[in-house]
């Protein structure tokens, strides 16, 4: 344990990434890989959405998360038919998610037969048959579970989708459900589309930029760079986060003289050190003290034009605000009226260009839906949409979640979607609501699913709840997995389990000898081609999209007219037929082939809102937060700064002064001390939900700059600690960052 860090970047980043690369994939393919990675002629990096600069890109266009990514994609390690027989998956179970991970890649279909000890390689036909036969004896399509992680090329997630609907069911659960799903849900209802409006270039020319619920500098570095050059461009950066962050401190850049001379760009002006879960009252205080700048200087804060032709219910939503006590604002967020009042201030002030960035940090609670909106309700009111350098901009996590939201993975997707889909290939679609994630989990846990195919991810280390999910997993007949490396969902099956290994984003992709691309969509709606630059890990390698292809054809048979295995050995007859069914890919394959590729239409980002009534929509929420009882903490779960999502690279999170441990909580000293607990003694912690109880024991006490009341630990480790019936609000997502804990000293 060390003291955190106060900017991120620099040398230490520099050294951790080729020290990545090289350890695992060596000089030679480790410097090919990262020439071509986030190129215009190279490959999407398989981390985070964030959007590559439009004008130019420098020779290391990628950040040290990227890095990572690409090291363990690419690592000369293999985990192939010797290492199965070897480790038994009792064995393999024992060990950790860091140890799985280094184990390297997979190369070859492996099986495990019911009450087998150890997995077994099986030829791609069996495998596809094997699937085939287990979704062909389902009692009805809805036992079929088909969950998506955002790693999915676009051509892969509309194959899938169009798969599993033709089986004949919705039941597409993807990482979305955990994610961003109540952003969608809230900018749907508000401004009517579930899409951020920004563009990169938008930052350039914003005054204001709130980071709202997010940590930069560990889950997407790469927007530190814009968010460095917004502050040389005049613009103030406000941080809100329960937690002080190095990202939202300072920034020195690894790509200049500077930077790696140790100076640092100081990012943030204001840091709103929210409690946990107080994100919604922060934004009604500063509405609040709009209002009250807006009453003092009539027809100078709110773009009335805007209000009066744009919106519906304002009236309604400002009467809320003048009822809410300040005091009440101040208690529910932690943050003083004076300093809600300068950050209104600096947002009111100039052209009112305000861009506000969130993630997780606003998405996983109850409230999460009505706390975006409020975030919205701030640009509805200051006309801060629709224009340069102003917008919302939630920030995707992986690097495809959002395409492949575009591509028709969704439980319900609208009828404008299914009726074109079946007018394309002659089926008629479903049309009930399928399951998401957290109904997925039940209706397995239910015995109600019978089958699970998840296309990319770990799924049992990414849900909530783990002991429920692993019991609902293993309660299936199989369970099979499109995957790269070994992870905990390979280990915790149903009474047969299938690894498909498929080759990776920055691998060469040979289809009947011809070279393939993917395409892909940045959390800006850019999409872009993606083609792979190395190697593969092995000849036995099927794409994502053969093994969709593959897996189809073999289940429907005669029952299906699509070209599936045509399709899968030339991707641009599915672009056609993307093209064919999705609004805004007119001439796909022609336009995708220009370097950068296009971006999609956004009605909000011109000011046109595709809601009910034709206007961004106010929606006078009550006021809320998520309130511990007496003697319990509110716990976030967090990413390290050594792992992306599940995928764990190391044992240490360099920013916040952590070294080779993960199973640590972080505490207010003050919290510590009326427990009686010593920094690094081990704590015992239980989740409390309605009755239950869940525990995880043996984390070590850190004590930290967090709100008192508030903790946080690393997941998968804690989610163990998230109930499974702790949902949000009309978006259905996990509360992970909002469970009520008690901690006592072990």
């Amino acid at each position: 344990m060390g003291a955190p860090a106060k900017s991120a970047g620099g040398l230490p980043a520099v050294v951790s990434s080729l020290n990545h690369v090289f350890r695992q994939a060596g000089v030679v393919r480790g410097t090919k890989g990262m020439l071509k990675l986030n190129q215009k002629n190279g490959f999407d990096c398989p981390s985070c959405a964030w959007p590559d600069p439009e004008d130019h890109r420098g020779v290391a266009e990628f950040c040290e998360n990227g890095a990572k990514a690409l090291a363990s994609e690419a690592t000369l390690r293999r985990a192939d038919r010797d290492f199965f027989a070897k480790h038994p998956i009792t064995e393999l179970a024992a060990h950790d998610d860091y140890w799985l991970e280094q184990q390297g890649r997979l190369v070859e279909p492996m099986l495990l037969e019911h009450g087998a000890t150890h997995y077994r390689p099986v030829s791609w036909d069996d495998a596809f048959c094997i699937i085939a036969d287990e979704l062909n004896q389902c009692a009805t399509p809805d036992e079929g579970i088909f969950y998506t992680s955002g790693r999915a090329s676009n051509e892969a997630a509309f194959l899938y989708q169009l798969f599993v609907r033709q089986f004949g069911t919705n039941n597409l659960p993807d990482c979305s459900n955990m994610c961003h799903e109540s952003s969608g849900c809230a900018l749907k209802a508000s401004v009517g589309v579930g899409k951020g409006t920004v563009t990169l270039k938008d930052f350039d020319a914003a005054e204001t930029i709130f980071v709202i619920g997010q940590n930069p500098g560990t889950n997407h570095p790469r927007m530190l760079s814009a968010l460095q050059g917004a502050v040389r461009n005049g613009a103030s950066v406000i941080a809100v986060n329960p937690l002080k962050e190095a990202g939202l401190l300072a920034f020195k850049h690894p790509q200049e003289a500077g930077g790696m001379l140790g100076l640092a760009t100081r990012l943030s002006s204001q840091y709103l050190q929210v409690r946990i879960n107080g994100d919604m009252a922060l934004f009604r205080g500063i509405a609040k003290a709009l209002l009250e700048m807006q009453n003092e200087r009539p027809g100078t804060v709110f773009d009335g034009a805007f209000l009066h032709d744009h919106t519906h219910d304002a009236a309604a939503y400002l009467t809320l605000v003048r009822e809410t006590p300040w005091t009440r604002i101040e208690t529910l967020s932690g943050i003083t009226r004076a300093a809600i009042q300068q950050a209104a201030q600096q947002a009111a002030g100039g052209a009112k260009r305000v861009i506000s960035c969130w993630a997780m940090g606003l998405t996983q609670h109850r409230n999460a839906v009505a706390t975006i909106q409020e975030v919205a309700h701030v640009h509805l009111l200051l006309g801060a949409i629709g224009r340069e350098g102003a917008g919302l901009c939630p920030v995707r996590g992986h690097s495809n979640v959002q395409g492949d939201r575009t591509m028709g993975i969704f439980e319900r997707m609208p009828d404008s979607f299914l009726d074109k889909l079946e007018s394309v290939f002659g089926f008629t679609a479903p049309r009930h609501q399928g399951y998401d994630t957290v109904m997925s989990i039940k209706a397995m846990h239910d015995g109600k699913g019978r089958v699970f195919i998840g296309l990319g991810g770990n799924f049992l280390s990414a849900t909530p709840d783990t002991e429920f999910t692993a019991a609902a997993l293993r309660r299936c007949v199989l369970t099979a997995h499109v995957s790269t490396k070994l992870n905990r969902s390979h280990l915790v099956t149903g009474r047969r389990a299938l690894i498909l290994p498929c080759l990776g984003r920055s691998e060469v992709d040979l289809r009947n000898g011809v070279e393939q691309f993917v395409t892909v969509e940045d959390s800006m709606s850019v999409v872009h081609m993606s083609r792979g630059a190395l190697r593969p890990a092995s000849d036995d390698l099927l794409s994502e999209t053969a093994i969709v292809a593959g897996i189809a054809a073999a289940t429907l048979s005669t029952r299906s007219t699509a070209p599936w295995l045509e399709m899968s050995s030339n991707y641009d007859l599915i672009r056609d037929k993307i093209e064919a069914v999705i609004p805004g890919f007119e001439s796909f394959n022609q336009r995708v082939r220009t370097p950068g590729g296009f971006r999609l239409p956004n009605a909000a980002g011109q000011r046109r809102f595709e809601t009910p009534n034709g206007k961004a929509c106010f929606t006078p929420n009550p006021l809320s937060i998520a309130e511990p009882a007496a003697g319990q903490l509110i716990l976030q779960t967090l990413r390290s700064h050594d792992q992306f999502n599940t995928t764990i690279y190391g044992l240490d999170d360099r920013y916040r002064g952590i070294g080779n441990e993960r199973r640590i909580v972080f505490l207010n000293p003050e919290d510590m001390k009326q427990r009686g607990i010593r920094p690094l003694a081990p704590v015992n912690i239980t989740s409390h939900w309605h009755g239950e109880t869940r525990h995880a024991n043996q984390f070590l006490a850190i004590p930290y700059d967090v709100p008192a009341g508030c903790a946080a630990a690393y997941f998968p480790e804690t989610n163990v600690l998230v109930p499974i019936d702790s949902v949000a609000e009309q978006s259905n997502t996990p509360t992970s960052k909002a469970v009520m804990v008690t901690i006592v000293p072990a």
